[in-house]
């Protein structure tokens, strides 16, 4: 029989399920059984199961248990429960991890214990996003006053088990049993089980080392989600509290204290219970309080005391005068601190003013690159909104220089007028591919919308802190999160920004793998689009167009064709061919003057004043960039792509990058400026490999892009319809890509063959049939019914 059986519950942990099967398995004990229980709504079929099928034989072997679907975190404890063999049963959850040696830890306290009931762990809670750290001593709770030795627990009175969640804990399974001990159905389990179980406990004992590292999960405690679930408080109070009858006072006395606290402070928080429910949980949260109030009891001092005093007293409408009296004393102190971006009393007051007026359920508020215009992912989802909903007024707000490039027709505000905080106060929707200003307030009741502006090649976020030349540059982390904070959805392109995206960003919100709504245009942009497009910005006729799109280097002061690491465009079209011209694009940072760079060549085209980067890309028949995000764009058009990476070893080193970018091009690579142009000259970029590279570089990054995305984000986030009714990816290999203009040229290079001729193909590619239609409809039959949406 094992000595442990580590129960897993594994429902909605499959992308950090793996890291905590390893921390058990490293544990290295013959006497350890793994029980994973899925309770998803696909049972055996759900995303967990296949992270436990890639670990078939593994040692310990894994158990798999299913609960019954949407029975809940309880019944699958209970399920892992029953299924146990192990002399003692730990619980940890499925994004959770155990600590190195963590299990040879408890088998000695355990053993210098005499093998007490409940052995009550140390544990730490991190955020998900942080590496495992080595076991410390943890936090100081109520226990780290217990005994050394085992103890009965009426000589640790405080430690009532109400802060104890079920995986701090290690329990005697006969014991367990003996007691039929159990999770209650729905909210508040881990009420119905630790503290029940340290009530029937005769002998105790602590572990003073951290067993458990728990990771806050990036959507926050599911108990701060609004509804009347949280009347399951009140029935788990109540459970425990009958459990006491007949126990001194000194026993009841702490754990009474710790559920009231509990229960007020859900009763005082508006966003656990909505306004209709607020007087009925009261009500019976005042009946529970007299039933069960032992003898003697003496509420606590200062705020909390008076509460306890008017919920015995039944008094509603006294305890929400003095909550709306805190409430007020803290808009008081924000007032008197609101951060610089609210210059001037009057600003302040206004906006404060406005924050009190209703919400306009109709009005949507854009903003794109702080301001610089009308752009990326922002600008196509009002676009698609003036489609499918007319009714909402969308407005983009911009810096005064951006005014003139708005396209006509489009309501925009400047930033920082009363205008720009009026519509941020009362605003239902807000979209960014940024963020807003730290001194907007988060209503109740708005939805923020995250779309993030590019594929995370560097890296981002949290992630940023590891580079010492980027984060100075980022500033307060702590901003950061509190921003980060406000999110509701947050839009992702494809798997890899997914996971990137909840490591560095972690909040509350829902991720939504819709693709990115900029890059519909490379699915429904037709031959006509792209000649026209061609035209405006002086491509000639018949041209072959290199874009040419560095990205910003964080160790670099502005954009220098002279160095290190870029290329001089002029010498870039030479290189590519008698007929080809360069679109230079820099980075956004390098244009906020507003106008285009002056270029000796008219080989030489600058774009990078134009307003749209996809435009841009449209244009281009092939592209040279090195770190630019752009490269997961373009990569839709499936057009040649060609990596110029000569200074990556610095840029990896101030920057930091998310994967190895060498070891899965979207085409050939480059070291040096020379190498490059070679490339060019031998056709590499129109190589079989070269595709190749593409194919597979589509297949990671563009699985979601199918010209379909802002549609999916309207319907979904501004029209409130549900995920099964979105429109279906269309998969990879059914798009159109808009087509191009003219292949890249692919120049002669003589080398003698066998019968000393030239051996190298030096004809290019037939280029794409011109498009003559639109791609299918949204509502095209796919067998995925709809696109992920992941909390």
């Amino acid at each position: 029989m094992p000595r442990f059986s580590v129960v897993i519950p594994a429902h909605g942990t499959a992308h950090r399920l793996a890291e905590a099967l390893d921390s058990v398995a490293g544990q290295r004990r013959p006497d350890l059984e793994v029980i994973v229980v899925l309770d998803g709504p696909a049972g055996s079929h759900a995303p967990e199961a296949d992270v436990l099928a890639t670990r078939a034989g593994q040692d310990p072997p894994l158990r798999p248990v299913l609960s019954p679907p949407s029975a809940g975190l309880g019944a699958a404890r209970n399920a892992g429960l029953a299924a146990a063999r192990g002399d003692y049963v730990l619980f940890l959850d499925g994004d959770d991890v155990l600590t190195p040696g963590a299990l040879d830890a408890v088998a000695a306290r355990l053993a210098s214990a005499g093998d007490p009931d409940v052995l009550v762990l140390g544990h730490e809670r991190a955020p998900w996003w942080t590496p495992a750290r080595p076991p410390g001593p943890g936090p100081r709770l109520p226990e780290q006053h217990a005994p050394d030795g085992p103890f009965h627990p009426a000589e640790v009175p405080a430690l009532t088990g109400v802060r104890l969640p079920a995986w701090s804990a290690a329990y005697r399974r006969a014991f367990v049993a003996a007691h039929r001990l159990a999770f209650a159905d729905g909210w508040y389990t881990d009420l119905s089980f630790t503290p029940a179980a340290l009530l029937a406990a005769d002998r105790i004992a602590v572990l003073r080392r951290t067993v458990v590292e728990h990771r806050v999960r990036r959507q926050g405690s599911r108990l701060n989600e609004p509804g009347p679930h949280h009347r399951d408080l009140l029935d788990r109070a109540g459970d425990l509290l009958r459990r006491t009858a007949g126990l001194p006072a000194a026993r009841t006395g702490p754990l009474f204290a710790d559920l009231f606290a509990l229960v007020l402070r859900t009763a005082a928080d508006p966003r656990r219970l909505p306004a209709a429910d607020r007087r009925a949980f009261f009500a019976a949260a005042a009946g529970l309080y007299r039933r069960h109030r032992p003898a003697g009891f003496r509420p606590p001092r200062g705020s909390l005391g008076v509460q306890h005093r008017l919920l015995a007293a039944g008094s509603h409408p006294a305890f929400r005068l003095l909550r709306a009296a805190h409430r007020v004393a803290g808009r008081l102190r924000a007032l008197a601190v609101l951060p610089a971006p609210l210059r001037g009393l009057r600003t302040r007051l206004h906006y404060r003013r406005a924050l009190r007026r209703p919400l306009d359920a109709d009005l949507v508020v854009y903003c794109a690159y702080w301001g610089r215009g009308y752009a990326c992912n922002p600008a196509a989802i009002h676009a698609k909104a003036r489609e499918l909903a007319p009714h909402l007024r969308g407005v983009f707000l911009v810096e005064p220089e951006a005014v003139p490039t708005l396209p006509p027709g489009v309501e925009h505000a400047v930033i920082g007028t009363r205008a720009y905080w009026e519509l941020l106060a009362r605003a239902t929707y807000l979209v960014s591919n940024a963020n807003f200003a730290d001194a907007v307030v988060k209503r109740p009741g708005t939805v923020h919308l995250q779309t993030q502006h590019g594929t995370p090649l560097k890296r981002m976020g949290l992630d940023q802190a590891a580079h010492p030349v980027v984060a100075a540059a980022t500033g307060s982390f702590a901003k950061l999160l509190a921003r980060v904070q406000r999110w509701d959805h947050n839009l992702s392109s494809n798997p890899h920004s997914t996971e990137t995206w909840e490591r560095v960003f972690p909040g509350g919100h829902t991720t939504l793998e819709y693709g990115y709504p900029r890059n519909d245009v490379y699915c429904t942009a037709t031959a006509r689009d792209v000649a026209r497009i061609r035209r405006e910005l002086g491509v000639p006729e018949g041209a072959t167009a290199v874009l040419y799109a560095p990205t910003h280097r964080d160790h670099a002061d502005g954009f220098d064709a002279a160095h290190d690491g870029l290329l001089d465009p002029e010498r870039l079209a030479e290189a590519a061919g008698e007929n080809a011209v360069v679109l230079l694009r820099a980075h956004y940072f390098h244009d906020r003057a507003g106008h285009e760079r002056a270029t000796a060549s008219p080989r030489v085209i600058d774009v990078t004043s134009h307003r749209s980067a996809e435009d841009v890309c449209l244009a281009a028949d092939m592209l040279v960039t090195d770190y630019s995000s752009i490269m997961f764009d373009y990569a839709n058009l499936d057009r040649p792509i060609v990596v110029h990476a000569s200074d990556l070893d610095v840029y990896r080193a101030t920057r930091g990058v998310t994967f190895d970018l060498l070891a899965s091009p979207p085409g050939p690579v480059s070291r040096t400026s020379e190498e490059l142009y070679r490339l060019l000259a031998e056709g590499a970029h129109t190589s079989a490999e070269s595709a190749r590279l593409r194919a597979a570089f589509r297949a990671r990054f563009c699985p979601w892009d199918d010209g379909h995305a802002a549609e999916r984000v309207v319907r979904h986030v501004l029209l409130g319809e549900p995920p099964a009714a979105l429109p279906p990816v269309t998969p990879l290999p059914s798009r159109t890509p808009a087509p191009s203009a003219a292949p890249p040229e692919r120049r002669r290079v003589p080398t003698a063959g066998a019968d000393g001729q030239d051996s190298r193909d030096a004809s290019p590619p037939a280029a794409p049939a011109p498009r003559a239609a639109p791609p299918a409809p949204a509502n095209a039959p796919h067998p995925r019914t709809a696109p992920p949406v992941r909390n």
